[in-house]
């Protein structure tokens, strides 16, 4: 029933207009990036981690992500995140006027949304995304801004490390933010890949350096034998081998060096230098020597016969 006894539709009754664009709630979008997992949409509890770009994970969930390498979904939360390296565990200070998930059981009480379990250490902000709060990528520490500003320092205020001005790490920033820290992130690791391609090459050269001894000396070099033996006045010379010299030829060449082999060629039984008992290995020994009596008329290979 309708238009009849006089009834006059209005232009928005009758035309649709283009829909109105949703709003999204600021008090859950908050909740959801500061109360939540980024990865499991799971609630935060320890150890909770951060990535290099601010966002908040639960250790456990980034670990099965890491480990479940059968999914072949991409993730946009932790597509960066390739290894358990790339994630900070964060050291909270926890609020002492949080009452946690027991404080209002019963639903007759006022919920208060703006109530953080972790609080920054130094001015005592409460972390609940009102606040910006960063974190040091060399500790985990997590502080307010507020308090980095105005206490100025290049040492942690909680644990004491040193950190620098690249080290700091601003959770759950705005589009800007988030640009700037990526491409932090992509100088950093582009840093660390060159330095370690680095360390590889010096490794390698230690490694052929070793190989090769200082003041090894080079490959002898030998005279050709058949030159020596066919000479004009047809003597045999003495043929001397040395590292890194040439051979040299007949003893007359080299003053000195026919006496000082002839005499270091002594018989073992004529040192003194030597004991008895180490004389006695030798057949050269009188021990070792057989009368006419005991040797045998026959000489076998192995035969004491002199």
């Amino acid at each position: 029933m309708g238009c009849d006894g006089g009834t006059i539709p209005k232009r928005h009754e009758l035309v649709k207009g283009p829909r109105k664009v949703e709003k999204v709630d600021k008090n859950a979008e908050l909740v959801a990036r500061w109360y939540y997992c980024a990865l499991s949409q799971e609630k935060l509890s320890r150890p909770i981690v951060a990535c290099e770009l601010g966002r908040l994970y639960n250790k456990e969930a980034v670990i099965e992500f890491l480990l479940d390498k059968s999914s072949d979904k991409v993730v946009e939360a932790a597509s960066h995140i390739r290894s358990i390296k790339n994630v900070t565990e964060l050291n909270l200070t926890d609020n002492p006027a949080w009452n946690g998930d027991k404080g209002n059981t019963k639903g007759d009480k006022y919920n208060d949304i703006q109530c953080a379990c972790f609080i920054c250490p130094v001015v005592g902000l409460e972390m609940n995304g009102k606040h910006r709060f960063c974190f040091l990528r060399n500790c985990g520490c997590v502080f307010s801004e507020r308090a980095l500003k105005e206490v100025k320092a290049d040492v942690c205020h909680k644990c004491g490390v040193p950190f620098q001005e690249d080290d700091v790490i601003l959770l759950n920033g705005n589009k800007d933010d988030m640009e700037k820290l990526k491409k932090r992130m992509e100088d950093r690791r582009l840093k660390n890949k060159l330095g370690k391609k680095s360390k590889k090459c010096k490794a390698a050269e230690s490694v052929s350096q070793q190989d090769a001894p200082e003041g090894s000396p080079g490959p002898s070099k030998v005279k050709n034998v058949n030159d020596d033996l066919n000479s004009s006045s047809g003597e045999k010379k003495q043929i001397i081998f040395t590292k890194g010299t040439e051979a040299i030829g007949s003893p007359s060449t080299v003053p000195g060096k026919a006496a000082s082999s002839s005499t270091t060629k002594r018989c073992i039984t004529e040192r003194e230098d030597k004991s008895e008992a180490y004389k006695s290995i030798f057949t050269s020994h009188s021990s070792a020597k057989r009368s006419k009596e005991e040797s045998s008329n026959w000489i076998t290979h192995t035969a004491y016969y002199f």
